[in-house]
């Protein structure tokens, strides 16, 4: 299995080197020279567990890992230190038409958990397989979940450091918490005065620079991502899906010939990517349903074959999706496009220059065959939360919810019967302030004490991880401006170690 980038057909690397360094040399992406052929029929599957599974299917994206060391790996990322339940992604019905499968289950209770669990051991195996004495840099743009994932991930791992930026304003205050109190000798969190696309293209940028290459050189140091443009986090991502279609079948929710729809809240667009990904490698998904919260960026492209960027930013109560440029949707235009890598060059400089990119009309017809999207604004999705725990006494989290509103939308524009699975990103509780919104409950300045309330209404007590949260100290503090992350990230180089 050798690796690509999205914008040149002719250089090739092994799995290793791309977990290793992240983004290609030309600024692309990498995405296999061919999809491995899995034998994804149920009757194989039916009986495996999240860790076998895992195996069985990773096992094709990685094979200069070895066997051994891929299984060690998986073993140590999904078990009971990390995560609540031995399912690891259960799927919950909430009636004959509409599942959940639930990937907040993980230590910081995010979706981001299912591969940032995983993605340190494959990017230490991987720098042991390439013989790279270096220390790992890892540099990590978050809109709310990724950064905690990746800071409880790499924590205290020998020879990788990671610095992760966020925008100071566009997180819920337990995500904030949740990396300002994080632990570890390794961990370095700086909030930004920006959103999160200038802390992500600011970190692309770095990745790309010829002058940040000369000073890792200079000073023995090779910058890794652990963003979904690394391999590492994409596709153990395509797991779950796994998962979900065997967890379907197990609980006769769907039957042997049945597909069923999936429904992704998206904003850089590597969780829907990895459903897209597993419907072309076999698993029976129907419609790929995109929703997006006001940044309706990938909502518009989906309607009009327009992706355009030039559009306000908005603050959500979703904030994980307040994105307006996806990064991992230049894989998916890669596949759009026919492989073509020349297309991808000039469609990704277009949307770098001119803030919009258009594919043809032909292209339109065939995205629309297979996916829809639609968004759903701050009151819908503070309804959407409301109407769930009305008929089925189920909490989900604004994120999820934005997916619940934008379902009801495809559902009543089309009248399509499938089975629909929404993919439910957080625990309700790392977003205190729309949960309790949606209940009717009285705001108190203390995100906590809107907990405690919460628990009290819905007698979901608090997880573990958040009842410790209160206690522990406040580590970080760095606020920088969005124009200072490349002179950050030159200082923490060149410091004396």
């Amino acid at each position: 299995m050798n690796y690509k980038s999205t914008r040149n057909n002719e250089k090739t690397v092994n799995s290793s080197y791309a977990v290793l360094h992240g983004l290609a040399g030309d600024g692309g992406l990498y995405i296999p020279e061919n999809l491995p052929s899995v034998d994804l029929n149920y009757d194989i599957l039916k009986d495996m567990s999240y860790q076998e599974t895992a195996f069985y299917v990773l096992k094709e994206f990685f094979p200069d890992l070895g066997d051994e060391e891929l299984k060690k790996s998986i073993n140590n990322a999904y078990n009971t230190d990390t995560f609540n339940t031995p399912e690891i992604a259960p799927v919950a019905k909430l009636d004959q038409n509409i599942s959940l499968t639930e990937l907040f289950h993980g230590r910081t209770l995010a979706f981001k958990d299912l591969a940032l669990s995983l993605f340190p051991y494959l990017l230490t195996a991987s720098k042991k397989a390439e013989n790279e004495k270096n220390d790992i840099l890892i540099l990590t743009a978050t809109s709310g979940d990724t950064g905690k994932a990746a800071l409880e991930g790499f924590r205290d791992v020998p020879g990788i450091k990671i610095i992760v930026f966020y925008p100071k304003n566009g997180v819920s205050p337990m995500q904030e918490d949740q990396m300002r109190k994080q632990l570890g000798g390794n961990v370095d969190i700086v909030a930004i005065e920006g959103n999160f696309d200038d802390a992500q293209s600011a970190v692309k940028d770095i990745f790309s620079s010829q002058e940040f290459k000369n000073l890792c050189q200079e000073n023995n140091t090779t910058f890794s991502s652990a963003n979904s443009i690394n391999i590492g986090r994409l596709f153990p991502q395509i797991v779950y899906y796994v998962t979900t279609y065997v967890n379907l079948r197990n609980k006769g929710i769907i039957t042997e010939n049945e597909k069923f729809n999936v429904v992704v809240p998206t904003g850089n667009f590597g969780n829907i990517l990895a459903a897209f990904i597993a419907k072309k490698m076999g698993i029976p998904i129907d419609k790929l349903i995109s929703a997006s919260n006001e940044n309706n960026v990938l909502a518009d492209f989906f309607k009009t074959g327009t992706y355009n960027k030039e559009r306000p930013f908005y603050t959500t109560n979703s904030p994980s999706m307040d994105i307006l440029l996806s990064s991992n949707f230049e894989r998916y235009l890669y596949y759009v496009t026919g492989e073509n890598s020349s297309r991808i060059s000039e469609l990704m400089e277009n949307l770098m220059k001119n803030n919009t990119l258009s594919v043809t009309e032909d292209e339109l017809t065939e995205i629309q065959k297979e996916f829809y999207g639609d968004f759903a604004t701050e009151n819908e999705t503070v309804d959407s939360i409301k109407k769930v725990y009305s008929k089925f006494s189920y909490l989900m989290d604004p994120h999820t919810a934005v997916g619940y509103a934008v379902l009801e939308k495809y559902l009543k524009e089309s009248g399509d019967k499938t089975h629909s699975v929404i993919i439910s990103t957080a625990h309700p509780y790392k977003f205190p302030y729309a949960a309790a919104s949606a209940l009717n409950l009285s705001e108190k300045e203390n995100p906590y004490e809107m907990l405690d309330d919460l628990s009290a209404v819905c007698g979901i007590n608090l997880p573990k991880q958040l009842e410790e949260l209160k206690t522990l100290p406040l580590r970080f503090s760095v606020i920088i401006n969005k124009n200072k992350i490349s002179d950050y990230v030159r200082n923490k180089i060149t410091e004396k170690k």
